[in-house]
């Protein structure tokens, strides 16, 4: 269901948030994103002083993540078409501290120790948030034939990792019942 009518309105400012997971022909993964940021009317350019058309982009930006099977991130490289100031091109070297490094627990807050502040691209760093997410939906299919992770008392990790899974609804009543805290 879409979001109800609002009120008469103006756009002042659009992004573009674009993911894509790709199975490459050597066995790994590209986690792609990328995003575009453009205002809708024209504005005078902070460092040209010059005015910037109306759906110019501010940013174009990518990221291409090369993963396997087990996310582990192999490479790491960036691309900016279009940024407000041409040292921002520079942030994309940034992104090699990743090279190494798995997704999974704890990705939003290496992510943030590694790029935040003058360390990255505010950007970037924003971006790979939903590649990991993206990385784990493109591999779903793959890793859906795995064990279950579970903790040490043999309880899914899945258990409370989301809205969904709450243990008080029906998501882990029928996959997992012995989990299940909900009501009965």
């Amino acid at each position: 269901m879409p979001l109800p009518a609002s009120v008469e309105r103006e756009e002042l400012h659009h992004r573009q948030i674009e993911m894509r997971g790709y199975q490459r022909k050597d066995g790994l993964f590209d986690i792609e994103g990328r995003v575009i940021d453009t205002k809708s009317a024209p504005f005078l350019g902070q460092r040209t002083m010059k005015m910037v058309p109306a759906g110019h982009p501010i940013h174009d930006l990518s990221i291409r993540l090369v993963v396997d099977e087990n996310l582990l991130i192999v490479d790491a490289i960036a691309s900016s078409d279009a940024t407000p100031f041409a040292v921002c091109k520079e942030a994309a070297a940034t992104l090699s501290t990743l090279v190494g490094e798995r997704i999974g627990s704890g990705w939003t807050k290496l992510v943030r120790e590694r790029m935040k502040g003058s360390k990255g691209c505010t950007h970037l760093m924003e971006l790979l948030g939903p590649m990991a997410t993206t990385a784990m939906q493109a591999l779903w299919p793959l890793n859906s034939t795995k064990p279950i992770p579970i903790d040490a008392n043999g309880r899914p990790l899945k258990v409370d990792s989301c809205y969904a899974y709450s243990s008080e609804r029906v998501v882990i009543k029928q996959l997992w019942p012995e989990h299940y805290t909900g009501p009965k």
